[in-house]
């Protein structure tokens, strides 16, 4: 059997793409990749490394763009409804709640291993030490 295929890229739309890249690298600890521009010199897109040889794009969309509608925690949404980072080598969920507490970031929900919260154009995130296999 084939081993399954690793994430090669996850895009997010956003109206301020400044601002929601500047989050995931503040408060996920992501690194930016590179920066992709209009022909005008706009700022098209910023790609941010997730994991070795996978990027969040996190690319503009207009002002206008339909946008889904928040899910109150705990209710699941169609389509894609979180990105979840790994923890921090060693970091506990007390850690992570103080990083985003510094950060000026509230918490919609706590589990026993996850804390979840949203990026500045409401999309849910969470940071998670739950064990894989």
């Amino acid at each position: 059997m084939s081993p399954a295929p690793g994430v090669h890229h996850i895009a997010l739309g956003a109206v301020d793409v400044d601002a929601v890249a500047a989050f995931y690298r503040t408060v996920c600890g992501v690194e930016e990749q590179t920066r992709h521009h209009q022909p005008d010199g706009a700022l098209r897109s910023v790609w941010l490394c997730i994991a070795p040889g996978a990027v969040l794009m996190v690319e503009r969309v207009p002002h206008d763009a339909a946008a889904r509608p928040l899910e109150p925690t705990g209710v699941v949404a169609r389509g894609p409804f979180l990105l979840a980072f790994q923890a921090l080598a060693g970091e506990r969920r007390a850690d992570v709640e103080r990083r985003l507490g510094l950060a000026g970031v509230a918490i919609d929900a706590v589990t026993e291993h996850s804390v979840y919260f949203r990026d500045p154009e409401g999309h849910r995130v969470a940071i998670s030490a739950w064990p894989l296999p």
